[in-house]
């Protein structure tokens, strides 16, 4: 068996905590690990071949740097070049896992669902196995707790195993029709997990969407070894029609396969999903960090980096970053989407950004800035450097605040370490190395007439992305 892990989502209804850079995927929301972490964790007592996880391209350093975190050094991260939904991503897993002749079972996961029971899931993922060995095309239907508008459902049909055959899937419902789905015992969630052998996938994705089948066929012929990620022909790929594995397969064939899941499954698509699934004083809030609650029920309180008061409110939200603040009725924290659609439309950096960006050389937070001026904290980890640079509109002042420092300007190499600095001026062409074992910590003071992050000339960089 081979997971294959989805992690090509924006997570825009979690804003401010999640963003364009750096989704809700690649955050600890639910424990001290992040998403895609626990999604590959709670594997560990299957027995299941290294996993294929599947991203944007601009999210494969935090993919390849979480999955050291948690010493899966072997995964295999395939970069989808632009977005065409589930049913491709797929296709391009299950064409890369039988292109040396293999057909392994695959067990497709989103890496952003919250699963609180791992035993259960194990053991019904073993259940799921032995249906799609048979060769059925399985999907995990989770026992619904209460009606609920925001899910597809799956109509359970005759007994199958230890699961069922699928009698209809359904589009998300009005709380009426919920109400009925849940009341008659029939109907499921649809999880959007799904397990099936590699080679019958393919199969039923030739037959029912020929033209994905071949374009995918085509674009996985062409790909590329970097580093450790794999490169799919983007001109090849972007002629892909986009679709769900649901549209495009699944509510086709006629050999889906369900098995039931009661685990504690949540797909984390909103705030009032994170109070739902998280854990509740005596007067109904969820509160995450330093927080301060005076006559406040039900609510979910999220502070990030600095105390948050909350007095007199019922059914709220709050979320504070370090950059934004926001304040949302539980019932309506769905349509945070409105917020996320204008930050968007205005290129707000909010949209895309945290003030605390991660690079996988390390990461940098912006902690002050005016006019002509900008006041960075710089961390590089051991042993990466930055890319050999220029600046066109900017000089900078760095200081170093713990750590060791191999600092590269024009022709000069300086060893700077704790409380030393060095002068960087306009158009100089520098870099910035740590050659030692522990974390670099230093200050950058930028000056000058502009100091936006585009004013940078690439000459070499160790991580495939520079201009000359």
């Amino acid at each position: 068996m081979k997971p294959v892990i989805l992690a090509g989502g924006t997570g825009s209804r979690l804003w401010p905590k999640s963003r364009a850079a750096l989704p809700k995927q690649f955050l600890a929301l639910t424990s001290d690990q992040t998403m895609i972490q626990e999604t590959v964790m709670r594997l560990a007592g299957v027995d299941a071949l290294p996993p294929s996880i599947i991203c944007n391209e601009e999210h494969r350093f935090l993919v390849a740097e979480q999955m050291r975190q948690i010493n899966i050094d072997n995964s295999d991260i395939l970069l989808e070049p632009v977005g065409r939904n589930t049913a491709p991503a797929i296709a391009l897993a299950a064409l890369h896992a039988t292109a040396n002749g293999e057909d392994p079972t695959l067990l497709v996961l989103a890496a952003d669902h919250l699963i609180q029971d791992s035993a259960t899931f194990q053991a019904q993922i073993k259940q799921a196995q032995i249906l799609a060995e048979q060769g059925k095309l399985v999907t995990f239907g989770i026992v619904p707790t209460q009606p609920h508008t925001g899910y597809g459902y799956i109509k359970a049909g005759a007994a199958m195993g230890n699961g069922f055959a699928v009698s209809q899937f359904v589009e998300k419902p009005d709380m009426d029709t919920a109400t009925q789905y849940v009341n008659s015992g029939e109907y499921f969630w649809n999880s959007g997990m799904f397990m099936f052998k590699a080679s019958v996938f393919l199969k039923a994705l030739e037959l029912h969407a020929p033209e994905m089948f071949t374009v995918c066929s085509k674009a996985i012929a062409q790909t590329e070894r970097d580093l450790d990620f794999i490169r799919i022909s983007k001109d090849i790929f972007a002629t892909c029609p986009s679709d769900s594995i649901d549209y495009a397969v699944m509510e086709k064939t006629a050999d889906a396969a369900m098995v039931t899941l009661d685990a504690g499954w949540s797909d984390v698509g909103s705030w009032s999903s994170l109070w739902e699934t998280g854990k509740k004083d005596s007067s109904g809030n969820v509160t995450i960090g330093d927080t301060l609650l005076e006559s406040t029920t039900n609510s979910y309180v999220n502070a990030e980096d600095c105390l948050v008061s909350v007095i007199g409110l019922d059914d709220v939200v709050v979320v504070q970053t370090k950059d934004a603040v926001m304040v949302a009725n539980k019932k309506n924290s769905e349509q945070i989407k409105a917020v996320v659609n204008h930050l968007k439309k205005h290129k707000r950096p909010e949209f895309e950004f945290h003030r605390e960006v991660f690079r996988p050389w390390g990461s940098y937070d912006s902690i002050d800035e005016g006019g002509r001026f900008k006041v960075k904290r710089i961390t590089v980890k051991p042993g990466e450097k930055l890319s050999v640079q220029m600046h066109h509109h900017r000089a900078e002042h760095w200081v170093v605040v713990s750590g060791t420092a191999n600092v590269t300007v024009n022709d000069d190499t300086t060893m700077l370490t704790e409380n030393e600095s060095i002068y960087i001026p306009i158009g100089a062409v520098h870099a910035l190395e740590n050659p030692g074992k522990i974390p670099l910590e230093l200050i950058e003071v930028q000056s000058g007439a502009y100091l936006g992050e585009d004013d940078i000339v690439r000459f070499s960089d160790r991580y495939g992305r520079s201009d000359k």
